[in-house]
């Protein structure tokens, strides 16, 4: 057979803690979402390799509380699994401190009211077995065992029908999360990330005879980690979940994130989703990647006869969907929105991009390091215009402004706790302007088109919206939005072309 080569990250930008399920010929696969409104992203695909969207689990207020929810808390990272014709997600909101989960018997509609398990710590799992339905989280058991921790459930109302107890405390690593049970061959395999989501990431793996385990440890953990390769972009590997495909072949979909440059450790875009084949011995261990790591790009025959990655370059109004793929902080006031095919009305308030609260925001992820973004922009009062946005903390924005009786173009940086306006543009007297960001790898350049001719305000690094310097768990997304009590405006011509 021939080799297909392919390309990682398959889903680009800001879709951290994949987790992943097999029907019949489709497989479905969604990820965190955090302070963001809908909630955990999903997408479908027939070849493992081309993703597309297709809506939220949690798309209803009283699904999810994200009322004053500071960036990165919220919503944490989610698993899908499906069991007797039906879909559960189960996920943590650790601003609330509460494990849930939500079903659906048709995953394009609309998923029920959540149901909570006494259970703490994060990253809950759902195994199901012979009638019975296990659910899995780290943290503390009932006798204060740190862990992997694991309880019986009853899936209708998820109250506990065990005590929860600690079946595996990993191999040593800090951060012991993302737990995964899985029956492969009459063993029980149970997967996990240790060493943080950062640089020291990794994924291990016990195998038992039971879904309560003994478990043991695979000899050679890690099974997969980046962590020492220097001045390799990507980095970050770990929090993964496997997938049998349809020819019985496995694959381990995992977070990772991509440096801006080969020795320059800062990343924005968030962490994205990697696709890594696994590779059973005859042992019953299983490998993972090449020599134990993931590449930016491989080669395989396993997925010849599929069809070709196709990559998106252009993303306007007309070609993407607002509930699907554009997002709001928190739970938004919608009599704020008007949504059109081809363009965007916003009214503002008082709440800025600065507040742990729900401006008139509206977002779509930053997918790659270079591009051209543009928008046309007519305020009819207040300030309007893009934001890079990272968190309340940490975003860049460039702004059509009204100044008294004419308007300004504003370029504004936000840095933690330095606020400073760069550099300021008299539009004399013409109330609609083109905003221009360029991106690149290190650095953002802001610009204003007039009569075809664009005019630079200024430029800012990267590395400030970085998670190495902002903290969080998050990455950047390109944001429209309007400020100010009355202030409203029309977006049009809305364009993301990367390189």
């Amino acid at each position: 057979m021939d080799q297909l080569q392919y390309n990682n990250p398959v889903i680009k930008g800001f879709y951290p803690d994949p987790s992943v399920c097999k029907v019949d010929d489709t497989y479905y696969l969604i990820c965190s979402s955090f302070q963001y409104f809908p909630g955990v992203p999903i997408f479908e695909s027939k070849d493992l390799l081309n993703w597309q969207q297709i809506g939220h689990c949690l798309t209803k207020t009283s699904q999810v509380q994200l009322e004053k929810v500071n960036s990165s808390g919220g919503v944490f990272a989610p698993t899908l699994r499906h069991h007797s014709g039906r879909f559960y997600m189960t996920t943590t909101n650790d601003t609330t401190r509460q494990n849930f989960y939500v079903w659906t018997d048709d995953i394009y509609g609309e998923w029920s009211e959540p149901i909570y398990v006494d259970q703490g710590g994060i990253d809950p799992d759902l195994y199901f077995e012979e009638g019975k339905t296990y659910f899995m989280s780290n943290g503390l058991d009932d006798f204060g065992v740190p862990g992997i921790v694991q309880c019986e459930i009853d899936i209708a109302t998820g109250s506990k029908k065990t005590p929860s107890r600690t079946i595996w405390q990993g191999t040593g690593g800090r951060y012991l999360e993302s737990p995964h049970m899985y029956k492969i061959n009459g063993l029980y395999y149970l997967l996990a990330a240790e060493g943080g989501t950062e640089y020291g990431h990794m994924e291990t793996y016990a195998r038992g005879p039971s879904v309560t385990g003994p478990f043991e440890a695979y000899p050679h953990n890690p099974v997969l980690t980046n962590r020492n390769l220097g001045g390799y972009q990507l980095q970050g590997v770990g929090h993964g979940d496997l997938v049998q495909d349809h020819q019985g072949h496995w694959w381990l979909f995992h977070l990772g994130f991509r440096q801006i440059g080969q020795w320059q450790t800062y990343h924005h875009l968030g962490r994205e989703v990697f696709l890594t084949p696994v590779t059973f011995g005859e042992d019953g261990w299983f490998t993972a990647g090449h020599n134990g790591t993931t590449l930016l790009t491989f080669e395989t025959d396993r997925i010849a006869d599929t069809a070709a990655q196709v990559e998106k370059k252009i993303f306007t109004f007309e070609n993407t969907e607002w509930d699907k793929d554009w997002c709001y902080l928190r739970h938004p006031h919608t009599e704020n929105y008007r949504l059109e095919p081809d363009k965007l009305s916003l009214q503002g308030t008082d709440v800025t991009l600065d507040q742990a609260e729900s401006p008139t925001f509206i977002g779509i992820r930053q997918k790659d390091f270079e591009a051209v973004i543009s928008c046309d922009i007519h305020p009819a009062d207040g300030e309007a215009g893009i934001t890079l946005y990272m968190d309340e903390h940490h975003h860049y924005d460039l702004a059509v402004r009204r100044d008294g009786e004419g308007y300004r173009v504003v370029e504004r940086l936000n840095i933690g706790d330095v606020k400073s306006i760069q550099n300021e543009v008299d539009l004399r007297g013409i109330q609609r302007a083109t905003l221009v960001i360029q991106a690149a790898h290190d650095h953002y350049t802001f610009l204003i088109r007039e009569d075809g001719q664009e005019t630079q305000l200024g430029t800012a690094q990267t590395r400030y919206l970085s998670s190495e310097v902002a903290g969080g768990f998050t990455g950047v997304l390109i944001g429209l939005y309007a400020v100010g009590q009355g202030a409203s405006a029309e977006f049009s011509n809305f364009s993301i072309e990367y390189v």
